[in-house]
């Protein structure tokens, strides 16, 4: 029996696609520019504090201390009435305790005043306090439904009062204290107006 030898196989080139190297695709500089704008409107946007910012009175430092010194005497107050009432130590162990937290807090207090401050940007107020944490908060002009001062007897002694902002999300809503009397009330005149003209579209 004769045998026959095999042949190599080799691929029919009829039924082989044909291959074909893909230029690389570049983009005109009117293209590319439209490009880096989709990716940059990609991007999370971050909220711009190169402004200047305005400070709170230098004299709600000390009305803020006085605050700490009346806790302090209301602590003690409390203590000695328990001391006298159950005899036992645990009251002054407790006004011990509060009155190093309050010590504590009010060592604090001249750089946490010195770090609250506000601007008044184009589309909204932003506001910042806190040393250790920081809490930055931008509140769009039109979404402000009510702007309240309020002035304590400590505060109103020394002509300062506070501002209330209040929105429709409660997380949303901030205290600016320390603000001259005068300066409050034209705080508050300028932003209704500004929040009654964004909310009409006007």
């Amino acid at each position: 029996m004769m045998t026959h030898p095999e042949q190599p196989w080799t691929p029919d080139p009829t039924l082989a696609e044909p291959v074909t190297e893909q230029a690389p695709v570049r983009l005109q500089a009117g293209e590319a520019a439209d490009a880096a704008e989709a990716t940059t409107a990609d991007a999370p946007r971050r909220i711009d504090t190169t402004g200047e910012w305005r400070r709170v009175s230098p004299k709600y430092i000390l009305v803020d201390l006085i605050g700490s010194a009346i806790a302090a005497v209301v602590v003690v107050v409390v203590a000695v009435v328990l001391g006298v009432i159950f005899e036992q130590a645990w009251p002054w162990w407790i006004m011990g305790g509060l009155l190093l937290a309050i010590a504590l807090g009010a060592a604090f207090t001249p750089r946490r005043i010195r770090s609250i401050g506000y601007q008044l940007r184009q589309d909204d107020l932003l506001f910042r306090r806190g040393i250790m944490w920081t809490r930055m908060v931008a509140v769009p002009y039109g979404r402000m439904q009510l702007i309240d001062i309020n002035r304590g007897p400590v505060a109103r002694a020394f002509g300062l009062a506070e501002l209330k902002f209040v929105t429709a999300s409660a997380a949303t809503a901030i205290v600016l204290p320390g603000l001259p009397a005068e300066e409050a009330e034209d705080l508050r005149d300028h932003l209704v107006e500004v929040a009654e003209s964004r909310r009409t579209g006007l």
